[in-house]
Order: C-alpha cells, then structure tokens, then sequence
C-alpha cells in the first residue's frame, strides 16, 4: 500500500506540473485582462504540435524543439490579442469569454487540417523505467519535473527582480492605479500573453510526452488546469503553481480507491468544494 501511494504521489508530481504550467497562464490572464480564456488548452495543444514539427520532418533533437515550440506558441498568443483580444478590451467580459470559446474551436479546427485528427508521438524508442525497491520512475518524468522546476523559479525570479515582473504584480492589483502610475499597460499585457502562451506550450509538449499529441489534448486537459488555478486562487500565479501540484497529487492518488476513468471527476468536485468553501482559493484571488 506505501509503494503504491509513493509510485501514484511521484505520477501525481508529474501531471501536477503539467497543471501548474498551464493554470499560471490562466491565472495570470485573469488577474490582468479579467476574463477565463478557454483558448487556453488548445494554445497547448498548439505548442505541442510546434515541437512535433521540429522533431519530425526537421528531425532535431527535443531539447531544440522545447524552445523553438515556447517562442512560437508564445509569438502566436500575441498575434491574438493584437487580432482580437485588444478590440474587445472594453466589451464586458462575457464577450471575451465567449470569443475565447470561439477562438479555441477555429485553433482546433486548423490543427485537425494541418496535422489530421490521429494520435502521433514525438518518438518509438521504448525507454525502461529506472527501478527503487518497488518504484519505477521514467527518466522523461524527471526530465519533465527538472524543467517544470526551472520554469516555475525563472517565473519567480522575473516576477520578483525585473520592472516588467513588478508591473505586471501592479496592474493585476490594480489597473487603474498602475495606469494612473505611469506602467505601460499595453507592454505588460503583451508580456502577459507571451508568458501565458509560452507555459502552456511547455505543458502541452510535456502532456504529449506523457501520453499522445492529438487535437483534442489540450481541451481535454481544461477542467484539472482550470480547477488548478480556482484551487491556488485565481489571479495568483504562485496560487496557480501550487493549485496544479496539489490537483496532480489528489487527481493520481484518488485511483488507490476509484477507476482512472473518474479522475477529471474528481478536478470537478474539487472545483465544486473551492467554489463554496472557499472562493478566493488558498492563496486568496479573485
């Protein structure tokens, strides 16, 4: 019973990075432009499919096509804001809620053209799993867990040490005071976007990884990223972070006692709790 918990905790770490990379775009979107961006999952399956480019017909290495996929996805997420996110800036943010649920269909529907509707890998090679006692741990799980590390302490080290990290603190406090103060609101919701697009295309090359690249990844992995970001509090990017871990921990070890099949089940109920109990989430968002 121990090994099991410590084998589902160590998957729970992994997929819960995966959560935790995609809630901060979410989060911090919403604690900028105040609106749930329900594109947010197929911009993942989008940077997913950006490294699948340069690992297939370019035939270059992953550690090539991680960076390569963060620029483009994150190049991509400022285009749409300039095309349509901007124009809709002042609408109320039903508006931009519903052009982002249209947004994520015309993206599913060009990738579903561009690379078909199958299930693909970035690779066929069969990697044995290294083996502790009785656990057995995937060295591309603990690749994924070292760059989901990095990422999370070069987000802090900009949110924290840079101007533009500082700005974008202020404005998701205050807009109107941070315009009122001088803070370039356009850049730092460029900058929002770049990040945002950036991350989740991180976690959906790392969602590939674990499992397959197909168009529908990132919009089946919508509720846990969303619930994720309730769970830390919305708005919260560190809330976000630590939302995404715990709901990959509770998500894993929830199948000691229910079938696979009810783990998105058990991201709703966790939403249900948050929303009642707690609506600010643990680290008191919006």
């Amino acid at each position: 019973m121990l090994i099991d918990l410590l084998q589902l905790t160590i998957f729970g770490l992994v997929v819960g990075g995966i959560f935790a990379l995609g809630a901060v775009g979410v989060s911090m979107l919403f604690g900028i432009l105040r609106f749930a961006n329900f594109a947010h999952g197929d911009m993942m399956t989008l940077g997913g499919y950006f490294a699948l480019v340069v690992v297939g017909p370019l035939a270059l290495p992953m550690w090539i096509a991680f960076p390569v996929a963060l620029a483009a996805t994150a190049a991509v997420a400022v285009v749409i804001d300039r095309l349509l996110f901007r124009r809709l800036r002042r609408t109320a943010p039903v508006i931009l809620l519903i052009s982002s649920f249209g947004l994520a269909l015309i993206l599913r529907s060009i990738i579903q053209i561009v690379w078909g509707p199958e299930n693909v890998v970035y690779w066929t090679e069969i990697t044995l799993p290294w083996r502790f006692g009785g656990l057995r741990i995937r060295p591309d799980h603990l690749v994924m867990l070292a760059v989901t590390v990095t990422l999370v302490v070069l987000l802090h080290l900009f949110l924290t040490r840079t101007r533009m990290g500082k700005a974008m603190r202020a404005m998701a406090d205050d807009p109107d005071l941070a315009r009122v103060t001088g803070i370039d609101t356009e850049r730092v919701i460029a900058w929002t976007w770049i990040i945002g697009g950036a991350l989740a295309a991180a976690a959906g090359i790392f969602l590939a990884v674990d499992t397959r690249l197909n168009p529908l990844l990132g919009w089946n992995t919508l509720l846990p990223v969303f619930a994720a970001a309730l769970l830390g509090g919305i708005g919260k990017p560190y809330g976000a972070i630590a939302g995404g871990f715990l709901l990959g921990i509770v998500s894993e070890v929830s199948t000691l006692f229910l079938e696979p099949v009810y783990k998105p089940a058990v991201a709703f109920a966790l939403i249900v709790l948050v929303l009642v109990y707690r609506p600010t989430g643990i680290f008191g968002g919006r």
